[in-house]
């Protein structure tokens, strides 16, 4: 493995674009694993993207520890990798019987890209999903981007939640259906920045058949977003006045998003998702009042007596409780950062697929029952049990 090691001490640089590692012998550590350098607080690290099963996990790494995993990786999980740079390809293959064959080239282009290495604290275009220079149409209509394709400074951060949303969702596009019209309902859409990207990345994008339906309280939001869509010519998008509580939807629904919904209106759109089994969830809850106005713990009171600290604990207990409750439901569910805490504190996705496995009774029982003593120990009967 020394020449695989050395390999990845030269590529692991700001010049790299991206490793791949394929073929995996452990599926059920590994499916896949990318790798790509980022600039963390004026510091360059490589990002870890693991994908296992229907989940995707995300670490950071400096350079030495990368090696060190990239080597490891390829000694017990995976036959394959592919290494990309500005100025070079490479290809690992390790046989069966663990011999290590590296092809490596020069790019075609690789003169051009000398002495142009990427500054990735600024230039990052080519890392979005949505890439900076290139005018999109809802981006420049709701004031994110001028006609030339230029990131308005002022919205910067609406740019990258954008597009942070946009992995999230391409990390779960297998699971939508390819065959028939994908449905999706966006509750609480608000001004609709990431309910217009959503379809825009799914339906010119990725060239699927969908339709999403957009539902918020405000009649002027859904007149001007409504208008918004028939200028842009977003057939497969509609806008509808009204509450989640009440809303009710007769047909398929593939996947239901929630995000920023107040206080107990994310439990009403996590029991609609549900009741209409759903394929996935992405929930971004807002203002979990309900637990704190609730909890009651003897032994945790040096804590809840301050009440910034009970307010924040009683957010984490929600989300956490809801996120228990639909796996009990047969769902795989994640709780993610959906973008960095120094933008909103605001930051936590539940993200749920619907299972496919068959899940033992004991099992089910054993989780309910572990749910019901923690609700007991708190002394909370949050809003989404009772519901489902």
């Amino acid at each position: 493995m020394d020449e695989l090691r050395e390999l990845f001490q030269q590529m692991l640089n700001q010049d790299l674009i991206q490793i791949t590692l394929s073929n995996t012998a452990h599926r059920e550590r590994a499916a896949k694993v990318k790798v790509r350098p980022v600039m963390t607080r004026e510091k360059l690290v490589f990002q870890e993207t693991l994908y296992r099963g229907t989940k995707v996990y995300h670490s950071n790494y400096a350079k030495e520890e990368m090696q060190g995993r990239l080597v490891d990786y390829m000694t017990d999980c995976f036959r394959q990798a592919q290494l990309n740079s500005m100025t070079e390809e490479a290809t690992v293959l390790v046989s069966r019987k663990g011999k290590v064959t590296v092809k490596r080239r020069r790019r075609p282009d690789a003169g051009g890209n000398e002495g142009r290495l990427p500054d990735l604290s600024h230039n990052r275009s080519k890392r979005y999903v949505l890439p900076e220079g290139l005018p999109v149409d809802f981006l420049v209509e709701l004031g994110v981007q001028t006609p030339e394709g230029r990131v308005i400074n002022a919205k910067y951060d609406k740019f990258r939640q954008i597009n942070r949303y946009l992995e999230l969702i391409r990390d779960i596009l297998d699971i939508l259906p390819s065959d028939r019209t994908i449905r999706i309902v966006d509750f609480g859409c608000g001004k609709s920045y990431l309910t217009f990207a959503m379809y825009y990345y799914l339906h010119q994008v990725q060239q699927r058949d969908i339709r999403v339906m957009g539902l918020d309280l405000k009649a002027d939001v859904i007149r001007h977003c409504s208008a918004l869509a028939e200028k842009l010519h977003y057939e497969g998008l509609s806008f509808q006045e009204g509450d989640i509580q009440s809303f009710q939807e007769a047909g398929q629904v593939d996947m239901v998003v929630s995000l920023h919904a107040c206080d107990r209106a994310t439990d009403y759109a996590l029991e609609k998702a549900v009741k209409w089994g759903a394929s996935v969830i992405m929930a971004v809850p807002c203002c979990q009042h309900e637990l704190n106005g609730q909890i009651r713990c003897d032994m945790l009171q040096p804590l809840l007596k301050y009440g910034v600290i009970k307010e924040r604990m009683a957010a984490l207990i929600t989300d956490a409780l809801r996120a228990n409750l639909l796996e009990q439901k047969g769902y795989d569910t994640q709780i993610l950062e959906f973008i960095d805490m120094e933008h909103t504190p605001k930051n936590l996705m539940i993200r749920a697929v619907k299972s496919t496995a068959v899940r033992p009774a004991g099992r089910t029982g054993m989780q309910e029952d572990s749910i019901c003593r923690l609700m007991d120990f708190l002394r909370v009967n949050p809003t989404l049990k009772e519901l489902i």
